[in-house]
Parts: structure tokens; sequence; C-alpha cells
């Protein structure tokens, strides 16, 4: 048998907390068993053809922090796509077919991966699991994960420990009995006057629901109500935020800022530096929930810049580039190639390479470019564009190639662009050749990610065929929510969105994503509650 087990940490939430060795055993695997929260990104290194099976829980560990929905992409994603695991009965029971997977995977000579929130050895049952695969002579490894008591604290400015106020932490379950559907609904069964005397911080997992008596029964045992406090909530995402206060006032005004899982609570005087060391200054998108409707290779610009500027970002792509088969090219015939996108640029390379050349191959034509991010596809194979329109629409292109004497060129596009181009420059007497290269096809969406989707504050559409898939999934118009509002990539794509009866709020004004991310930034700052 040459099946293993992974158990491996996918850290508190912030994909940028990954370690390397994760994501290099998340590519590697033949199935993937992940709990709730854990970050997309982790999902997108899959292999293609890799076993994603949704195993989360209500309750039972930190990679359990929060009910409510979470959208994963793409179909194979979600218990929509027929990639889940119905858990039925009381937690243990769940605990249990998640143990007996693994071992019948791994026994079919799988290498399987069990994604933990945080750290699997911290609340998070990994080591119940471990010991399962022990007593089936299965195979397996641990690989750590930044733990959400450490990273939620460090992420609002609160360091566990501090040279002169705690040089100890003591890392705390909220509830250890009660094995109900919500992991705050325990009865905790703690030594709280050991707890009260401990010399340094106290980090609470799980515990919001329970930090009235988690409080009191500090109090009860010892420890000063004076003592500063802190809770965290949904540490290290975007929406994250913290309450202070000290032991006596941290669940009063916890409830009052109506405070929810997932969070951490930090008990000690290092909670007294939040304020102080605060390093995330407020983002202009932080509260807002952003659809992107791309084909998800291309996604992880917007994708990123949104979650920097403090967004949730909900990845739905409802398209993928599909490169077409041809015969190698030859680029000599023309004085001039036109590229439209990114994609162009990259399937050009592919057909060039399989006829054994490269970038040099382009060296007697003029080369034109639509839109920055053509720009910089070409300047990644050493092509600097020669002529590149002020907007990013053919038209533009039109324009500027007026006065350029073209004899024959090439329009290297997907398969159901417009006509715009290549008949403009026939109708100057060129002779024109239009090249597919790939066309845009469908990407089936869970109906989790279509419903995060629909109730977003925003969605995005950056080509006319996110408008078209998009609504083929969803069903027609009346799928969205009427407070989502509609954010255009230009006047293409707006007029796409209008004969389906959407009328775009937002229009970019540069028609690329930098243009996207500026007008959603325009709208929420005009939005702002």
């Amino acid at each position: 048998m040459s099946g293993r087990v992974y158990l491996v940490g996918a850290g508190p939430g912030d994909p940028g907390l990954l370690t390397a060795r994760a994501l290099e055993l998340i590519a590697q695997a033949d199935t993937i068993l992940y709990d709730r929260l854990i970050p997309l990104q982790a999902l997108e290194g899959a292999r293609a053809d890799a076993e994603l099976l949704f195993v989360g829980k209500e309750g039972g560990g930190e990679s359990d922090r929060s009910r409510e929905t979470r959208a994963f992409g793409a179909g194979r994603f979600g218990d929509a796509s027929g990639a889940s695991v119905s858990l039925i009965g009381p937690r243990f029971d769940q605990q249990e077919q998640i143990e007996a997977l693994l071992i019948e995977r791994a026994r079919g000579d799988r290498t399987v991966v069990r994604l933990k929130g945080g750290d699997p050895f911290v609340f998070g049952r990994g080591g119940e699991e471990a010991l399962a695969l022990r007593a089936a002579s299965i195979p397996f490894e641990i690989v750590p994960g930044v733990t959400a008591g450490v990273a939620a604290p460090a992420y609002a400015g609160i360091p566990v420990t501090h040279r002169g106020l705690s040089t100890a932490v003591a890392l705390v379950t909220g509830h250890t009995r009660g094995d109900g559907p919500d992991p705050d609904d325990g009865e905790t069964d703690l030594d709280w006057p050991a707890l009260a005397a401990f010399p340094g911080t106290l980090v609470f997992y799980m515990g919001v629901r329970q930090l009235p008596h988690i409080a009191a029964s500090l109090i009860d045992a010892g420890r000063a109500p004076s003592e500063p406090a802190a809770v965290v909530e949904r540490g290290t995402l975007p929406e994250q935020r913290a309450v202070t206060g000290t032991l006596a006032t941290i669940a009063e005004r916890a409830q009052a800022a109506g405070v929810r899982p997932p969070s951490i609570t930090v008990v000690g005087p290092v909670a007294e530096l939040a304020e102080q060391l605060a390093w995330q200054p407020p983002r202009p998108l932080s509260g807002r929930t952003i659809a992107v409707t791309r084909a998800r290779a291309q996604a992880s610009s917007l994708a990123r810049q949104l979650r920097d500027l403090g967004a949730t970002v909900v990845q739905a792509p409802v398209i993928r580039i599909q490169p077409l088969d041809g015969p190698p090219l030859d680029p000599s015939p023309y004085d001039l190639i036109c590229l439209v996108s990114p994609n162009a640029v990259a399937c050009l390379f592919e057909r060039l390479a399989s006829g054994g050349r490269d970038a040099r191959a382009l060296a007697g034509a003029r080369v034109a470019a639509i839109g920055p991010g053509t720009t910089h596809a070409l300047a990644d194979y050493g092509i600097a564009a020669d002529i590149v329109p002020e907007r990013f629409v053919a038209e533009s292109l039109v324009d500027a190639l007026a006065e350029l004497p073209i004899q024959r060129a090439l329009v290297a596009r997907a398969r159901e662009a417009r006509d715009v181009l290549p008949d403009a420059l026939r109708a100057r007497g060129a002779d024109v050749d239009v090249l597919a290269l790939y066309e845009t096809i469908a990407e089936p969406l869970s109906e989790r990610a279509m419903a995060a989707a629909r109730a977003a504050d925003y969605i995005t559409f950056t080509s006319s065929s996110t408008v078209r898939f998009f609504l083929q999934a969803a069903g027609g118009s009346a799928g969205l929510s009427p407070a989502t509002r509609i954010v255009s990539i230009g006047p293409v794509t707006s007029a796409i969105l209008r004969e389906h009866g959407l009328a775009p709020h937002v229009e970019a004004q540069s028609h690329d994503v930098e243009g996207v991310v500026q007008a959603l930034l325009a709208d929420a700052a005009s939005h702002a509650d």
C-alpha cells in the first residue's frame, strides 16, 4: 500500500498564512478533505482531477469556527457538485465518518490531505485522526499551521507575550463539554482557580457565547476584574474587528458590538497594547462583499487587489478559457498583428512554440494590443507593443491604426469575439486573417458560490461572456438580489447587461482590472454608511 495521509493546517483564514509545505501537498493530493474557513486559494492549488470532499462540521475544531456559508468557487468544490460528504448524527459520529474516509482513501493508494483550519493539533481534533490512522496502520504526516490563538491577536496588534507584561501564554478551549451543533454552546469544564492564577496571557478559542460565564468564572476564582481583555472577531480576515475592555466589561461590550463566532478572546495586560500596536489601517472596502465572475486563471489579480482593500471576495468564475487546437503559426506574412487580450497572447505563443518559433518570429510585424493586461502579457515574452489605443476597446484600436499603412493583418482573438476590428481593416483594403485561438466556455458553479454571488454587495462583470454565462447559470436577471450593485468593465459589457435587462450601477472609465477597482472604490465611498 502506497497511500498516505497528511494532516495539514491551513492557518486562520488569511491565505497568505498558508505554509509552503501546505501548498505543496495540496498541489500533489489525490483527495482533499476540507473544513469550513479554508482559504479559497488553497483549494485553487489542487490538481484539476483531485477529489475535493467538503466535510465541514458545525462544531468540533479550530477549522469549524463559522456557521455562515462559504463559497468555494467552481463546481468541483462544495456539496452542489457531489463532491461533499453527508455527515449526519452527533458530532462524534461525524468525526468517525471522517476518520473512516481518510482510512478508506489511503487504502486505495491515494495521497490524502486532511485540510484543517488553523493548526490540526490545536483544538482541531488532529490528534484523534492521527490515532485512528495509526490504529489502521496508515502512514501519516503532520503539517502544522498558524493557529488563530496567536494570529488573530497579532493581526489586532496584541502580542500574546511581551517582555514586562507576559512571559507565558495558555491556549484554552471555550467549551469542553456538550457536543451540540454550535461550537460555542458547550458547558466549560475548566480548572478556573488554576487559570485565574496563571501568570500570563489567557487565550480562549470558540468561547464568544460563553464569554459571560468565562469572565465571571475567572473573576470568582481570583482574576482581577480590572485586567485588560479583548475579543478579536474573524481574525486575519478582511472583516476582522476587535473589541477591548476589562475582564469585568468585555462580555457586555462584545454583546453590545454584536460580536459573533469565529472569535478569539484574550485576557491579560497584553490586550491593552491593541490600540498602540494596531497596524492595519482602515481599508476602504471593509465590510463589502464583492463577487468576481471572471475566469479563475484571470481572477487572482482582481481578487487580490480587492482583498488588500478590505473586501470579502466571492470567487464565482462562470467562464473558463479553452485553447483551440490548430497548426503551428508562421507570422512572417503579416505586417500587423493585433492581440485583443492576455489570453490571445498566451495562446499565440503556444502556437509559435509548436512550430519551433519564439518572440523573434514577430520581428517583421508591428504589434498592436488592446488594454494594459495584453500589453503586460506581451512584455512577459519580451515584446513591446507598437500600438496601444487610449481606450481599451476594438473601436479605439481602429482609430489608432487609421494612419498606418497595412497590407496584411492577423487578428488573434477568441472564437466568439466581435468583428469590429477585422471588418474595419478590410474596409481599408487590408488582407485580414482572423485567428481564433481560444473559446470561452461555461464553468459550472456550486450552489454555494451562486448563492454567495447573488447576495454580494457588488458583482463584477469583466466581459460579455461573464454576463451571458452568469445569467444562464442563475436562471436570468431575477437571480440577483435587488441590493447587489452591478459593476461593468466597460461599454461593451454594459450593452450586454442592458440587453439582458440589467442596468449597470457602476462602469469603469478605464476598461481594465485597475479601472474596475477604481470604480468600485469611488462607488463604495459615495455609498458609505
